[in-house]
């Protein structure tokens, strides 16, 4: 098994931008989901309620800073780019604590399960993409410990899918048969919600190493 693919996505809900190596710490990815796009009430907006937010891109600049769309993420015009998308009263804010990532701060996906599933990987978001698995068998893997590159993950769970799936990343356009599989066929998860326990340098075409039953 290898790492295929590396993920990060600096601002929440934005696209992403793929790397050829990064540091993993205990917070993931460093520069990942540093920014959110926060409503009028508090609370945040994803694309799962304004999916227009997938058209725009964030990235790091040079400096370590959130970009959208190539603009300093306080710039105006950035802000006025994230509100065509999702309303006039929202704002971006960033974050750095833990409780910006969903659940966990590391998602991998393999080969294997986007096979079984036949859609675009993107839909599903990971930060790490492993090549080289048979089938469904990272179903097997919560509990486990991977080494991937120089770094060490807890697989927590199989994570739960929603709506986010059911949007073409390139033109938003919705097809809600997705999540009805991933509901019907694979129980309503797809990929892997993990934890790091040993941070460390990875790169693509870095082995992947599912550690033996009781490795610690």
């Amino acid at each position: 098994m290898r790492v295929a693919e590396l993920w990060r996505y600096p601002v929440k809900s934005l696209k992403g931008e793929q790397l050829d190596g990064t540091e993993v710490g205990p917070l993931g990815i460093p520069g990942d989901r540093l920014v959110l796009v926060r409503g009028a009430n508090g609370h945040v907006i994803t694309s799962r309620t304004k999916p227009k937010l997938l058209a725009l891109r964030g990235t790091l600049g040079p400096e370590g800073a959130p970009l959208v769309e190539g603009r300093l993420w306080h710039d105006p015009a950035a802000l006025a780019a994230v509100r065509h998308a999702a309303g006039s009263d929202v704002e971006l804010v960033r974050h750095d604590g833990p409780e910006r990532f969903d659940v966990l701060p590391l998602t991998v996906l393999t080969d294997g399960s986007i096979g079984a599933l036949g859609v675009d990987r993107r839909r599903l978001r990971p930060n790490i993409l492993v090549s080289g698995v048979e089938g469904l068998e990272e179903r097997e893997w919560p509990g486990r410990l991977l080494r991937i590159g120089g770094a060490v993950i807890h697989v927590a769970r199989l994570r739960p899918r929603c709506v986010m799936t059911t949007f073409d990343p390139d033109t938003q356009d919705q097809d809600p048969s997705v999540l009805k599989r991933i509901v019907h066929e694979f129980d309503g998860a797809m990929a892997l919600d993990c934890a790091v326990v040993e941070g460390g340098r990875v790169h693509l075409g870095d082995p992947v190493e599912l550690l033996p039953e009781g490795a610690s």
